[in-house]
């Protein structure tokens, strides 16, 4: 059912479908089809998504590894309330690893997460 509703164009299925293929969950685990589904989605603005394709850039699962692109993604899901993004930037900001040091940011991000 997610890939009729994911090819429909439905962002949730789309989401659901990347963390299908991410991890194996139902079908064989691909990569290459977790970024497709993860990317629509977020491009769609589902937080979920925008999170699971910026793992994908920082590990490079399926995609080249990218911590530019991977920031930017993580970005959007952290300021959208997803505490597993906002606990992903903290320590990047904290200690400059893939993104520029910005203490106060990366605090802000902590605390975010913790009062979740």
């Amino acid at each position: 059912l997610f890939h009729l509703a994911a090819d429909q164009g439905h962002p949730r299925a789309q989401a659901c479908l990347g963390d299908c293929y991410r991890f194996g969950e139902g079908t064989p685990e691909d990569h290459v089809k977790a970024v497709h589904y993860f990317r629509l989605a977020a491009d769609q603005g589902v937080p979920e998504a925008q999170f699971g394709y910026a793992q994908c850039l920082t590990f490079g699962e399926g995609v080249p590894q990218d911590y530019n692109e991977a920031t930017q993604y993580c970005r959007l899901a952290a300021d959208q309330g997803i505490a597993q993004a906002q606990s992903f930037l903290a320590p990047g900001y904290l200690h400059g690893q893939g993104m520029s040091k910005d203490h106060d940011e990366g605090v802000r991000y902590h605390c975010l997460a913790a009062d979740q």
